[in-house]
């Protein structure tokens, strides 16, 4: 297991790398870090250690962790990590990408967004990371009842979840836009 985690820090360097080169703030240029950034309509948002949306990065840990062992039974799991660390980090660059922060953009939550520091991106696939090593550990019915605790208590908390970002990404239906601004 050793050297797969060798093999994914790897990826992780070359995703704060990737990050670097397409032009993103190390940190957050508010000139101060902090673990946590609390307020999504902020400049410290996505910017931070951790914010709101890290908890959708341990469920995407859930969900590599449950398509690799689907996909590829046979592969030890160091094999299927760096499967999903792979699969993490090359989202996280595609997000920070000019064309994915304009399209974040235009959604109600996302508007001023700017893209993540390269502190953030890779703490985002650290925490998926860490979903992938729970859903190793948890029975399949905690993993589930864990993802669905923490979209809904995400959802409740901003308004705001996986499921709606990834919903954002196909079609943006007025009523959820009207109630993620507080109408």
């Amino acid at each position: 297991m050793r050297q797969w985690v060798i093999f994914a820090l790897g990826l992780v360097s070359l995703q704060a790398l990737a990050l670097y080169f397409l032009g993103q703030p190390t940190f957050c240029e508010c000139g101060r870090i902090s673990l946590w950034a609390n307020e999504v309509l902020s400049p410290e948002n996505s910017q931070q250690f951790f914010d709101w949306y890290t908890f959708s990065h341990v469920i995407h840990g859930f969900l590599f962790y449950w398509l690799a062992t689907l996909l590829f039974p046979r592969l030890p799991v160091g094999a299927r990590l760096l499967i999903a660390v792979g699969v993490e980090a090359g989202w996280e660059v595609f997000e920070n990408t000019p064309m994915v922060i304009e399209h974040y953009r235009q959604q109600a939550l996302a508007q001023g967004y700017i893209g993540d520091s390269i502190l953030n991106s890779v703490m985002d696939t650290l925490s998926a990371v860490l979903g992938f090593f729970l859903a190793w550990r948890l029975p399949v019915w905690a993993t589930v009842l864990l993802a669905a605790g923490l979209e809904g208590f995400v959802l409740y908390m901003i308004r705001d979840s996986l499921v709606l970002n990834i919903l954002g990404f196909f079609l943006q239906p007025e009523f959820i836009s009207k109630w993620q601004q507080g109408g």
